[in-house]
């Protein structure tokens, strides 16, 4: 466990030499290193990772002199309570443009969400799925079926998760145009 209480996922990997590689992904912090380390190199990369996982995230949002952010938050506690019954209250919510792979992200341990800026200017009923999606995160971590059931609720889930198949297909083969 970080010291904040995030599980800690510790992937070998037989084809990293050299690398060691550190990322928050479904409420754990997954530490890749490579297959060879022996024990006490695992612990201090472990170590070493988690810090800087930790001092990432611990930094300040930047600034939003117009807004969104709070905007953001008001949608997700919305959101919140009309589909989850209020079970989620996330700490915060904001926009990032560091996400390439990924519409949104959660840390259910810190109740941090993050959305893709890449989501900006595609329809507000999408938007809202993925929201609601990161907020189910922060109830239940992984996509298990429990998971799945929180958002049954949610009238667009299967057109927005299709709306999303189909801008990432599009942007993977350098295709752009208006996603509304």
């Amino acid at each position: 466990m970080t010291s904040t209480g995030i599980p800690i996922e510790v992937r070998r990997s037989a084809k990293r030499r050299r690398t060691v590689n550190a990322a928050f992904r479904d409420g754990k912090a997954v530490i890749s290193i490579p297959g060879h380390f022996t024990k006490i190199q695992e612990a201090e990369w472990v170590r070493r990772m988690v810090t800087r996982l930790e001092q990432r995230t611990a930094a300040a949002p930047p600034a939003d002199p117009g807004g969104a952010t709070d905007q953001l938050a008001e949608r997700a506690t919305e959101l919140s309570r009309r589909y989850l019954g209020g079970a989620a209250q996330p700490v915060s919510v904001r926009w990032v443009k560091n996400q390439n792979s990924r519409w949104g992200s959660a840390t259910p341990a810190r109740g941090t969400i993050r959305l893709s800026d890449k989501l900006q200017g595609m329809p507000a009923w999408v938007v809202d799925y993925v929201l609601l999606h990161e907020l189910a995160h922060l109830i239940e971590a992984s996509h298990s079926a429990a998971f799945w059931r929180l958002l049954e609720s949610y009238p667009h889930t299967e057109t927005a998760k299709a709306y999303l198949q189909g801008a990432a297909f599009a942007s993977s083969r350098g295709l752009e145009g208006n996603m509304q």
